[in-house]
C-alpha cells in the first residue's frame, strides 16, 4: 500500500507523514516544477508543468488498496475507480455514496462561474481544520488491512 498525494497546493501534508510514519506506510507526494518540497520522510516526485500533469502521473502510479489525498473530486473518481481509497485535505473520505453528487455540484459551480457569477466563498483554513484531517486520516487507515 502506497500513500499517494496530490501535493501542488495540499496544507496537510505534515500531518500525512505523521500518521504514515507512525504505521510504517510508504508516502510519495507529487509536484509540478513550479514547485519546491522537502521531505525526510516521504518521495517526492517532480513531474511537467502542465495541466493535470500531476493528476495524471498521480493516477498512473495508482493502484488498488492505495490511499490518494486530493481536493479534485476527478482525480478521486479515478482513484476509486482503480480500487483505491481517496480522503480529501478536509477529511472528507471519497466513495461511491457522495462522488457523483460531489462531481454534480462541481459542474453547476463550473457553470455558474462561466456565465460571471460566483459560486461560494472559501473561507480560510484553521488548525482546527487540520486536526479535523488528520482525525479523518487515521481513521480511514485504521479501517484498512496492511
Amino acid at each position: 500500500m502506497l500513500i499517494l498525494v496530490d501535493a501542488d497546493a495540499c496544507p496537510v501534508k505534515k500531518e500525512v507523514e505523521k500518521v504514515a510514519r507512525a504505521k510504517g506506510i510508504k508516502v510519495v507526494m507529487l509536484i509540478d516544477t513550479s514547485h519546491e518540497l522537502k521531505s525526510d520522510y516521504s518521495e517526492i516526485i517532480t513531474v511537467s508543468k502542465g495541466r493535470d500533469s500531476v493528476d495524471l502521473a498521480l493516477i498512473n502510479m495508482t493502484s488498488a488498496g492505495d490511499v490518494v489525498i486530493t481536493q479534485d473530486y476527478g482525480v478521486a473518481t479515478m482513484a476509486l475507480a482503480k480500487k483505491a481509497y481517496a480522503i480529501s485535505q478536509n477529511g472528507l473520505v471519497y466513495d461511491d455514496s457522495n462522488i457523483d453528487q460531489l462531481l454534480f455540484e462541481r459542474h453547476i459551480s463550473q457553470k455558474i462561474r462561466r456565465s460571471g457569477g460566483k459560486s461560494g466563498k472559501f473561507k480560510k483554513r484553521t488548525v482546527e481544520d487540520n486536526i479535523k484531517f488528520e482525525k479523518c486520516f487515521e481513521k480511514l487507515i485504521n479501517g484498512l488491512k496492511l
